[in-house]
């Protein structure tokens, strides 16, 4: 049995971005490592660097995506401010992407290390329940239980009219600060 050659800097993170790129699902980093055969902590620092020279990647509780701009479809983006127990969270962002919406983030405004923002990046009902997994799964506590439940969302779709109906949907369910 052969052993696997590592792929080493530059060429590695051409390969990894070129994979980003091509990709339309998420890409965890321990998929990166296996396919480049390395760790997962290079694969970290590879992204890092990645980022550094202004490349559109984020992590997802799914994986790495690579933002592709595709002009052709004009996106509407809204920030709304909502609260809610953490046992709500799912119900908040079921409904959001029920409408055909993208949460792309949460943020809260904390007291000593100010604004955080986290990426959420979720648009449908699987993502969402693999967000939600995810953060059972590895016991992490939500951002806005860090603020009695008040966060923002940073919400995006097709139009303002899909907007404002998530929007209001989530009024009726009294998850919107006004």
């Amino acid at each position: 049995m052969a052993e696997q050659k590592k792929i080493l800097g530059e060429e590695r993170r051409s390969l990894i971005l070129q994979q980003l790129k091509d990709s339309s699902e998420p890409l965890t980093g321990s998929e990166l490592a296996a396919r480049t055969n390395v760790s997962r902590q290079v694969i970290v620092g590879d992204i890092t660097l990645l980022k550094a020279k202004n490349e559109p990647i984020i992590a997802t509780s799914q994986g790495y995506i690579y933002l592709k701009n595709n002009s052709n479809s004009p996106v509407y983006e809204r920030t709304i401010a909502c609260k809610h127990s953490p046992e709500d969270t799912e119900k908040e962002l079921n409904i959001l992407v029920d409408h055909g919406v993208l949460v792309k983030d949460v943020k809260i405004e904390h007291s000593v290390y100010g604004d955080l923002t986290a990426s959420v990046m979720v648009s449908n009902r699987h993502e969402v329940k693999q967000f939600i997994e995810n953060i059972k799964n590895t016991k992490a506590a939500l951002l806005s239980e860090l603020t009695g439940g008040i966060h923002l969302h940073t919400i995006s779709a097709s139009s303002a009219q899909v907007l404002d109906q998530a929007e209001q949907a989530l009024k009726k369910e009294g998850f919107v600060i006004e």
